[in-house]
């Protein structure tokens, strides 16, 4: 078997990586959605904000101190955030949110920001990186579908026996 037929198969792993990528997002949209409707409604003290200041970092984060109905305190360390949306949170010194302890996602800002709230923009940042993993999984299924097949039916254009250079190519074609 030829480096090119294994190339092709090893393929395989990227639209399978893609879509494993595709439910991650599916699952962090779904956990963010039950938390949000799910969870008890409360206002957090705005701890730290972190805001990267440089262009290739955009790891931007709040941390957060919630009362829980019971009378305890749960505490959120760098609860990562879009980086367009910390920024207006900055000078708050409370945030709504809703809580719901155990579950994937216990913390969720349901403040407002403009006219939609943090958690959904997350939410819907999550769907979209759901969306364009699915579509790219599905455009390079496709294409190294056909890959493989070319090479199953016409062979590896390196192994076709190509004896000496063809004089009747247009490349060689002299133009005056």
């Amino acid at each position: 078997m030829s480096l090119l037929r294994i190339a092709a198969r090893s393929a395989w792993a990227l639209p399978v990586l893609l879509v494993v990528l595709c439910g991650h997002q599916a699952k962090v949209a779904g956990d963010l959605t039950s938390t949000r409707t799910e969870g008890t409604e409360a206002t957090a003290q705005v701890l730290d904000v972190h805001v990267e200041r440089r262009v290739d970092v955009t790891y931007d984060y709040i941390s957060l101190q919630v009362p829980l109905p019971d009378g305890s305190t749960l505490t959120k360390d760098r609860l990562a955030l879009p980086h367009s949306l910390v920024p207006a949170l900055q000078e708050k010194e409370t945030v709504s949110v809703r809580v719901q302890p155990g579950a994937a996602r216990e913390v969720v800002v349901t403040e407002a920001i403009g006219s939609t709230t943090v958690v959904d923009t997350q939410r819907r940042i999550a769907m979209m990186n759901a969306a364009i993993s699915l579509g790219a999984a599905l455009l390079f299924a496709v294409g190294i579908f056909y890959w493989n097949r070319t090479l199953q039916t016409t062979g590896d254009p390196a192994e076709r026996g190509v004896t000496g250079p063809d004089p009747g190519h247009p490349a060689r074609q002299v133009v005056r």
